[in-house]
């Protein structure tokens, strides 16, 4: 039991550092040596674990990547009753902590999603897996929000998710460079305003 417990920190631990390290420099421009040297792990070591850098990234999409997008995103609107104010007061919180944190390097699934498109198909598979599961769940809340009433019936609850999906990406995407409260402020007012108009209790 000992062992094991040991072998799975120590997993975690690889992991750990090579999710910050991908994240910072990307998958193609992060070296299996950046992160032995960042470790101080040898190649020994290390493939005893994994048999490969791409089974290496496969291993933290399907653990680390998922559990931080089930966190940030997912899990605060599970449960929710009023669905188009908690998936604001949620993205609004993320592009928050996002606008604090100076080693921001945008939006960590969008990134790798952008790097691997078109390269490696089989990274990609898990990577769309987690945005299909994140798509999901705001369709079964926007679902659950027009059946309660607060959602319009007219609204096409697919098509809203990829809407909130694809902008939220979009402004990650620009506050790399534009670190400023303007940006992140402009995003969740027009967004309320876009979604007020899909509030059933606004048309009454």
């Amino acid at each position: 039991m000992k062992n094991q417990i040991k072998r799975l920190a120590t997993i975690n631990r690889i992991q750990s550092t090579g999710l910050e390290l991908f994240y910072q420099k990307g998958f193609y421009n992060t070296s299996l040596d950046d992160i032995l040297k960042k470790l101080s792990l040898s190649k020994g070591a290390f493939y005893y674990h994994f048999q490969s850098k791409e089974e290496f990234f496969i291993s933290i999409a399907q653990t680390l990547l998922f559990r931080k997008v089930y966190l940030d995103l997912i899990a605060p609107i599970e449960g929710k009753e009023d669905p188009l104010d908690t998936i604001i007061q949620c993205l609004d919180t993320n592009l928050e902590t996002a606008e604090n944190n100076f080693l921001d390097y945008g939006f960590i699934l969008g990134n790798f999603i952008t790097e691997f498109n078109g390269k490696n198909p089989e990274v990609m598979t898990y990577l769309q897996d987690i945005l299909t599961v994140w798509e999901v769940n705001l369709v079964t809340i926007l679902q659950k929000g027009k059946t309660d009433g607060y959602i319009s019936r007219h609204v096409d609850s697919e098509a809203l998710a990829s809407f909130i999906i694809s902008s939220y990406m979009g402004v990650r995407t620009l506050m790399v460079e534009k670190k400023n409260k303007r940006l992140r402020y402009k995003y969740i007012q027009q967004l309320r305003q876009y979604f007020k108009t899909m509030d059933s209790r606004a048309t009454v």
